[in-house]
């Protein structure tokens, strides 16, 4: 790949692959994997999480089907594609809008069937249901246009998950749509390609009846980068914004999604990487472009034990199990894109076992932020300023009074009226989301027991190690011991740091610090 040398538009938003190309915005050339997609098979499923490119991905396949060959001069697919066959292509979005009910959804789809039709020059065949009238839409184009039909759906869970806190009107539209869907099975002599896309997978039971040949993509190394930027693409194609920015912090911030195992390159996500080029400052684009309700919700509920989002190890089929009255908490974190895939083990042939991360310091900070007020902490940004200016001082005493003022602010009320106050990880989710909402380096090297956490911080030349560690009444004295007798600094030696030993218990009878010990190596 060339490295462009002089700037161009930035393609904030920009979702046409036409416009990206004839108005001069940078673009990324992703006909590599289109090629070698649309030649291994015919029908696909690809999930990503939002403001990941997929719209624009189904854009370049429909300018590719409809062969608009200039637009693709330059480009790898350029000279293996045969540009004297065009096919007509339907393109059927649920991205526009929120449907609250099963009539709703119907008179979108229509709406949707019926810009397809004037667009292809297809007369309305007159069916008195919608499946009858998608089928009806793909057979009379293929005969209309002489060549098979390409069918691009985007966004095709969004109606389902805009309504996912009310179970009983999720279930009517998922059925809404399956009965749209199900029209592919049976067109398939009548279809050149099929792509579906969208945040979730929903079982292929409960929403693809019978469309058994649909290949989901999802977790294929070939299709990895397929949306998103690779380390590559923002040091060549982008190198022109890189001037004036600290190119290890933008690895650290926004790269690191992953949908394959560690020999595959990990992605950024082009929302941010185009907004920090735009403003030119670090902030969480990505994260504050929708608020993540339903997640913490969710989450507080099930009394997720925070450290844990670290390292989950969870089996394949939890990454997929998502459904609407069935949303396992791994599939929910890893579709919507806050978590991502670190590492890939078969420890027995046929059993996958997936351990998920945060993708970057980005959605550490903000989702353990978002945490903060379902852990009984306020939203104010107070605490975290205390927080940050006693470790940049170095300051251990306040450091200690700051964490005791913390535990003291969770009202007694609190405690009382919420679950998750009950369940043995609260403390240490406490101790490690606040700390872990600051961006800083942080490390958790054992979240196996759920009443202690300890975790290294680096930052500002000095290294801390903390056991936080939960009793019941008075201090044992055996928190700093244990750092200790673990090792973990040994990992840290020679590095010119100071290196700091700190024990910390807490007593869930008081609900306070009770002991903080600190040992400097």
């Amino acid at each position: 790949m060339t490295t462009s040398s002089a700037r161009r538009k930035l393609p904030i938003g920009v979702q046409s692959f036409a416009g990206i190309v004839r108005e001069g915005y940078y673009y990324v050339d992703k006909t590599p994997h289109i090629d070698h997609l649309i030649e291994q098979g015919k029908y696909y499923f690809l999930s990503r999480p939002r403001r990941f490119g997929k719209s624009l991905l189904l854009d370049t396949l429909k300018e590719l089907f409809e062969a608009n060959e200039p637009l693709f001069r330059g480009l790898y697919i350029h000279d293996r594609w045969d540009w004297q066959t065009r096919h007509p292509v339907i393109r059927l979005s649920f991205g526009d809008g929120v449907m609250d009910s099963r009539e709703a959804l119907d008179a979108r789809i229509r709406h949707l069937l019926r810009l397809n039709r004037e667009r292809l020059g297809v007369e309305e065949s007159g069916a008195p249901d919608i499946s009858g009238e998608f089928s009806d839409l793909i057979r009379l184009a293929y005969r209309q246009h002489g060549e098979r039909v390409a069918v691009l759906i985007d966004e095709y869970d969004k109606p389902i998950l805009d309504n996912i806190t009310e179970p009983d009107t999720a279930r009517e539209l998922r059925e809404g749509l399956k009965n749209l869907y199900s029209v592919l099975k049976d067109a398939d002599p009548h279809l050149r390609f099929c792509l579906l896309t969208g945040v979730s997978k929903f079982s292929k039971v409960s929403l693809f009846s019978g469309l058994n040949n649909l290949r989901d993509i999802t977790l294929s190394s070939d299709y990895g980068p397929i949306c998103g930027y690779t380390d590559e693409d923002v040091d060549t194609v982008f190198a022109p914004e890189l001037p004036g920015l600290d190119r290890q912090q933008i690895r650290q911030w926004y790269n690191g999604y992953r949908w394959g195992d560690e020999r595959q390159p990990s992605v950024y996500n082009p929302f941010d990487v185009l907004l920090l080029f735009q403003e030119r400052e670090f902030r969480p684009y990505w994260f504050e472009s929708a608020t993540p309700s339903f997640l913490v919700k969710l989450l507080a509920e099930r009394g997720l034990y925070t450290p844990r989002l670290e390292a989950m190890e969870t089996e394949a089929s939890l990454l997929g199990r998502f459904d609407v009255d069935d949303i396992a908490t791994e599939a929910l974190l890893f579709q919507t894109g806050y978590l991502t895939i670190h590492k890939v083990e078969q420890p027995i042939t046929g059993y996958w076992l997936y351990t998920l991360g945060y993708p970057n310091r980005e959605v550490e900070s903000s989702l353990n932020q978002a945490l903060l007020p379902a852990l009984g902490l306020p939203r104010s940004g107070r605490e975290t300023l205390t927080l940050f200016r006693a470790l940049q001082a170095h300051d251990l005493k306040a450091l200690e009074t700051h964490l005791k003022s913390l535990f003291a602010s969770l009202p007694h009320d609190w405690y009382r009226n919420n679950p998750i106050a009950q369940y043995e990880g609260h403390y240490a989710s406490v101790f490690y989301s606040h700390l872990a909402a600051l961006g800083l380096l942080i490390r958790v090297e054992d979240s196996t027991h759920m009443g202690r956490v300890d975790m290294a911080l680096d930052f500002n030349g000095h290294v801390y190690l903390f056991e936080f560690k939960v009793v019941e009444q008075l201090p044992e004295g055996r928190a700093l011991q244990q750092i200790k007798d673990k090792g973990y600094a040994d990992k840290y030696q020679g590095q010119g740091k100071a290196i700091h030993l700190i024990g910390v218990e807490f007593s869930s009878e008081q609900r306070q610090i009770v002991a903080f010990e600190v040992e400097t190596l």
